[in-house]
């Protein structure tokens, strides 16, 4: 039976630069979980990140690729390690297609003893762990704690993929680390719901600056996967249904039409093993808003579980 005190755990799309940009529903949505997260006086906030490959190009053209997935553009870690950021002031990713007035003045915050925390919890269980002290802040990270956080942001651990993107894995990062969400920790998997840059319109965002623009409806497959994923967390809510659930999704006709590669998707495994045990049935799933930018690709906002709600009593 699902805990009523317990933070929910958000599996967010963090979209392109341009959504944490322009205004919009879902910049609304971040704000109000941000706003409900410091209301519940959350801990802190821990972030699985990804790697988006057509970020490499030019370090792969510049033979730097080993050092770019490394370090960042989103993250991942070679190998069969995990990489845990602990860089004590981080810098942040220039924003392409943002005004630099829009996030200059935010301050990251990293939480460096609970990255030491996490860094030994996923050791003990086996795990090939190594500090970054040199990771930098990026576009699937600091944008949406920008919109959720814009006047204080509490401190935050981030977390990379793996680099041989194996889903039982990366759902394991979540099971090892989900008793930290009963001590008050807000869980973000930060990716995308529908996302394969070979198939987007670019137009619209490169000569227009409108990430917005909709010059034809989101394929059928796309629209497919969308829906299917949809399914998978909001039929099944939290429980060990939902583990089996979204991994099985890699196995969907259209997976790869809706993921030209998977590092938009494991975050989705990673929450599935914050939420996917048994005491977890009940916390509900839910799709909370979306957006399609880039005319394909789906900016799924999810939520598993609720903040709880709280009553207060005036003296008398």
């Amino acid at each position: 039976m699902a805990s009523i005190d317990l933070p929910p755990v958000l599996a967010l799309s963090h979209g392109t630069p341009m959504l944490t940009g322009e205004k919009s529903h879902i910049r609304d949505y971040w704000r109000r979980q941000g706003d409900k997260a410091l209301e519940y006086g959350v801990k802190g906030v821990i972030i699985v990140v990804c790697i988006d490959i057509a970020h490499d190009m030019e370090n792969f053209r510049n033979r730097k690729l080993t050092r770019q997935l490394e370090q960042g553009a989103h993250w991942n870690a070679e190998g069969r390690k995990v990489k845990i950021a602990t860089n004590p002031s981080p810098q942040k990713e220039k924003l392409g297609y943002v005004k630099n007035s829009e996030y200059s003045d935010f301050k990251p915050h990293p939480d460096l003893k609970t990255a030491e925390r996490c860094l030994q919890m996923l050791q003990a269980a086996g795990f090939e762990v190594e500090a970054d002290p040199k990771f930098n802040w990026l576009i699937d990270t600091f944008p949406m704690l920008l919109r959720m956080f814009p006047d204080r942001c509490p401190p935050v651990t981030i977390i990379s993929q793996n680099s041989h993107y194996d889903p039982y894995f990366h759902v394991e990062i979540g099971r090892t680390l989900r008793p930290l969400r009963k001590e008050g920790y807000l869980f973000i998997g930060s990716g995308g719901g529908v996302h394969n840059l070979y198939r987007v319109d670019w137009s619209g965002m490169l000569l227009w600056r409108d990430n917005w623009a909709q010059r034809a409806p989101p394929s059928g497959p796309h629209l497919e996967f969308r829906q299917a994923l949809e399914d998978v967390i909001c039929k099944n809510g939290g429980g060990p249904d939902l583990k089996r659930a979204i991994v099985r999704l890699i196995k969907h006709p259209y997976y790869r039409v809706a993921h030209g590669t998977d590092e938009h998707f494991l975050p989705f495994c990673f929450v599935a093993g914050l939420v996917g045990e048994e005491e977890d049935r009940g916390e509900k799933g839910v799709l909370a808003c979306e957006v399609w930018e880039l005319g394909q690709q789906a900016e799924t906002q999810f939520s598993i579980g609720d903040w709880p709600c709280r009553s207060y009593v005036a003296p008398l």
